[in-house]
């Protein structure tokens, strides 16, 4: 998003991408630290669901195509014939990676649900319930929304000797 939302130059532009990326693996990493933790502290396994399994590939995922775009793109001395073949593959795996990342939050929005109504701490059409649903949902328009912004092609400005028809 960042190269098509910043108006500056392509290198600025691929900076913050790359730096935006860091932020959230390295993010990604600390909430998978935080969940081990918690599991270990309350005496709750670890890796035992769909969720749990889905965020650790989703992760790992994520830091692959992190590593493979910093060499391709960031680092210098890659041919740039190679990094046009790599390009569209970066982009594909990036929404990939995205949409196993919204698959697992939803799940993670499940899971949860799920056990406060198994343990009769929510009633199944309580508010918190619908809460929950209405944020699902909310996620899934906001993945929606951000794959169209992606694969949309970019505006291109208007020659200067450009005059509509009137």
């Amino acid at each position: 998003m960042a190269f098509k939302s910043i108006p500056a130059s392509k290198q600025t532009r691929k900076s913050v991408h790359l730096f935006l990326h860091f932020c959230a693996l390295a993010l990604g990493i600390v909430g998978i630290i935080a969940v081990f933790k918690n599991h270990n502290l309350s005496g709750i396994d670890n890796l035992y669901s769909l969720h749990s399994w889905l965020g650790l590939v989703t992760t790992i995922l994520y830091g692959i195509q992190w590593v493979i775009g910093f060499i391709t793109f960031f680092f210098p001395g890659l041919a740039q014939s190679s990094r046009a073949a790599v390009l569209p593959w970066h982009v594909f795996f990036g929404m990939f990676v995205y949409g196993l990342a919204l698959a697992t939050s939803e799940l993670g929005f499940l899971e949860k649900l799920t056990f406060l109504q198994q343990g009769g701490t929510i009633a199944r059409f309580s508010t918190e319930a619908m809460l929950v649903n209405a944020l699902g949902l909310i996620v899934m328009l906001l993945g929606i929304c951000v794959v169209i912004a992606a694969i949309l092609p970019v505006d291109q400005a208007a020659p200067d000797d450009y005059s509509p028809i009137e």
